[in-house]
């Protein structure tokens, strides 16, 4: 069921299909919530799946003012009180790529909204990334223009002004979640990356460490779209990540007992 939802002042749409524990999952940058199509979306067997676009992005429509990662994770936290409210329980929380970023920041500002937490090819500083979207948007691929102008309700045309916008945010501030910050986080956390991801594989383990209660989870064979080149693999491990109880293990160490 596609709807809309008022969040932050923006007429922000949603798919909401499945049913269980509600799980919200948060697509990349420059996409919309498509990005779960042929993997996360699977999941609407074991969870109430609530999927917005964010402003400026696939079917909802840009508004008036800047779309920065604060901008984006306020957005965020609101539409998880919608999702808590709508469904009687605080939701899971899923992020790929910059909605891994903004899934992690949400999660750090409004704990109490988040139970799971799964952060997919996720960047927590700036120099995290191998490399990272720059310039304007002559240089996006094709595909990506196409896909924004297949749904978006501002046309083709506004494309460059999103674009633009999102450089603006990139370039007003850097991207700097400390490790003492990442400590604080309480829920269960899974760190899921490709083996050979746009994301230094040093800083997915930095992530990883940083958070008390977290899990890794490297897809082999796969690259920053391992939703695409591993969709059953990728949902597999988030399924068995959200709906089975941590287990103990033989020969413990980052766990062991202290």
């Amino acid at each position: 069921m596609a709807d809309y939802v008022e969040v932050n002042g923006v007429r922000t749409w949603y798919d909401e299909r499945g049913e269980g524990d509600p799980l919200v999952l948060l697509h990349g940058g420059f996409s919309d919530s498509r990005d779960f199509t042929l993997s996360l979306a699977a999941l609407a067997g074991d969870f109430t799946l609530l999927m917005p676009d964010r402003r400026g992005h696939g079917r909802t429509p840009d508004v008036p003012g800047p779309i920065t990662l604060d901008v984006m994770a306020e957005d965020t936290i609101a539409f998880l009180g919608f999702a808590a409210e709508r469904t009687g329980r605080a939701p899971h929380l899923a992020g790929y790529s910059i909605g891994g970023t903004i899934a992690l920041l949400a999660a750090m500002r409004r704990p109490d909204l988040v139970r799971g937490l799964v952060l997919i090819s996720t960047g927590f500083r700036d120099e995290g990334w191998i490399f990272a979207p720059s310039g304007d948007a002559t240089g996006m691929p094709e595909r990506i223009v196409a896909a924004y102008a297949e749904v978006s309700p501002d046309g083709r045309d506004h494309f460059p002004i999103v674009v633009g916008k999102i450089m603006d945010g990139i370039a007003a501030g850097p991207l700097a979640v400390g490790e003492d910050e990442l400590a604080k986080i309480p829920s269960r956390t899974l760190v899921m990356a490709a083996d050979d991801d746009i994301i230094h594989l040093e800083h997915t383990l930095a992530l990883y460490r940083a958070i008390p209660d977290s899990e890794l989870a490297v897809i082999p064979g796969t690259s920053h779209v391992l939703l695409q080149e591993k969709p059953e693999l990728c949902a597999r491990t988030v399924r068995a990540f959200l709906t089975e109880p941590p287990a103990p293990t033989f020969i413990p160490i980052r766990r062991a007992p202290r």
